[in-house]
């Protein structure tokens, strides 16, 4: 386990006050200020000032900030993290695989030290790239236990995490009656702060009989919100929207994931419900759930955040989400111009806006907004200080927006705060026993294996790669 003290050999315990000195500071604010030669003082958990030479406390640990960026930390608003013991395994998936491997194959294998050692990897992974809140999308809690072990994974952690609970095994009509499920959330949530947050994570397939209305009922006598995929190609479309609109199940704590393949009439209701959209453009681009749907969600003023979906696929590192997103969003406004006869001279969409979706957009969505998101006194301290001096990346900084969004790097990650403690610094997680993570997700592979057999295992990774479709070419050449 990293040791906590830094390269000067100064204490890097929690709780300690903090200040970081001379740094470009983007504070996503409601002015959305960017501070030049600023220093961020952090004590007792909050952000205590922002101003120019700042008198600390007595005891304050001194962080140099100059040729940097602090920054507000990035939220992920859904993320599969009890997938992440199968890095990568699904690269080459479309979404029909995933879910014949999960849905229908596999994803019952799972046993409660397996959600544990993929929630365990990713939380990790989330704070290393300077995630400070991520929500985990857990569609893979089979029972208690396997809720039990996602929690005790994240509380080992010391992150901002909020369990979004889902069972793809059950109906959540079935799931959410059970008495356990409700033991649970009192057990293990109720009144237990912001650290550690819930929702309810399930699809509405678009039955018209609606039996998803009793989970929705279970959600309101919690007081919880629910995350939902919406707009996914094949599975959840415009009549889930419709549904759930008429029957007064949508509102501004809903999370639309994905929201891709839907009519004007289901944007239109997601806007008039004050809901919000998360969007996961690798995932959208590469699985097929439908075209990046910003562009769209844009044209209905539906708040959007970011988010990663799984590492089954992809990674934690929203750094990518902001470059693939901004990349998807002009690309379409492109598209559209030319199938016109026009040319786009002027972009719709600005870093400065996506920046704002990974940070404080994620905030609004999990209604955090009053505590973390963005960089102002009294707000908890959730920040990020992106520095490299070994790297040619971070020099010259002469656009703060444009350098995060399509620059920065994880690599870049120098130092996280969350709640006002170091948790990264000097580019070293602390507190984080990363051999011990290794052994857990080491045995979950090997015990996932075994379960499916060597053959099973590589067709698995290894799709079946469909013939080529190759056009005639009509002109010849010959000599």
């Amino acid at each position: 386990m990293n040791s906590l003290v830094n390269s000067k050999g100064e204490s890097l315990e929690h709780g300690r006050p903090l200040v970081f000195r001379k740094g470009l500071v983007i504070t996503m604010d409601g002015g959305h200020r960017v501070l030049k030669d600023c220093d961020v003082l952090v004590l007792d958990g909050l952000i205590k000032e922002i101003g120019s030479q700042i008198k600390a406390p007595d005891g304050a640990l001194e962080i140099d900030a100059s040729g940097g960026i602090v920054m507000p930390g990035m939220i992920d608003t859904h993320r599969h993290m009890w997938q992440t013991a199968m890095r990568a395994y699904g690269a080459d998936w479309t979404l029909s695989q995933y879910f014949v491997w999960y849905y229908l194959e596999h994803g019952r294998k799972f046993r409660p030290q397996d959600i544990y050692a993929g929630n365990l990897l990713s939380a990790i992974e989330a704070i290393d790239a300077g995630v400070t809140t991520s929500v985990d999308w857990s569609h893979g809690l089979q029972t208690t236990d396997h809720a039990d072990a996602a929690v005790d994974a994240l509380e080992a952690v010391n992150g901002r995490f909020v369990l979004a609970y889902g069972n793809i095994q059950k109906g959540p009509w079935e799931w959410s009656a059970d008495p356990a499920f409700k033991d649970f959330y009192r057990r293990r949530f109720d009144g237990k702060g912001d650290m550690l947050g819930f929702q309810m994570a399930f699809d509405v397939t678009g039955d018209p009989e609606f039996p998803e209305r009793a989970a929705f009922a279970v959600a309101r006598d919690l007081g919880v919100a629910v995350t939902t995929h919406s707009g996914v190609w094949g599975a959840t479309g415009d009549d889930s929207i419709r549904l759930m609109h008429e029957n007064d199940c949508m509102g501004p704590t809903t999370v639309f994931v994905h929201a891709s393949t839907l009519s004007d009439d289901s944007y239109h209701r997601i806007a008039a419900s004050g809901g919000s959209a998360s969007v996961s453009t690798e995932s959208e681009q590469s699985a097929g759930q439908g075209y990046p749907s910003s562009w769209k969600l844009r044209q209905f003023d539906i708040p959007i955040s970011l988010s990663q979906d799984t590492s089954v696929w992809w990674s934690a590192d929203l750094f990518t989400a902001m470059r693939t997103t901004i990349g998807a969003d002009r690309s379409r406004q492109h598209f559209e111009a030319k199938r016109d006869g026009d040319t786009v001279t002027h972009l719709d969409l600005r870093c400065e806006e996506v920046l704002h979706w990974a940070t404080r957009g994620g905030a609004v969505a999990l209604g955090l907004d009053s505590k973390v998101g963005s960089l102002e006194v009294g707000k908890r301290a959730d920040l990020v200080l992106l520095k490299n001096d070994e790297s040619p990346v971070m020099f010259p900084i002469l656009n703060p927006y444009g350098h995060v969004v399509m620059q920065a790097q994880r690599a870049e990650v120098d130092t996280v705060v969350i709640d006002g403690n170091l948790v990264k610094h000097e580019h070293r997680l602390l507190g984080v026993d990363l051999a011990r993570a290794r052994a857990v997700v080491e045995e979950t592979v090997s015990y996932l294996e075994s379960e499916l057999g060597s053959k099973a295992w590589h067709v698995g990774m290894n799709p079946e790669v469909p013939a080529r479709q190759k056009r005639e070419n009509p002109y010849t050449y010959t000599k």
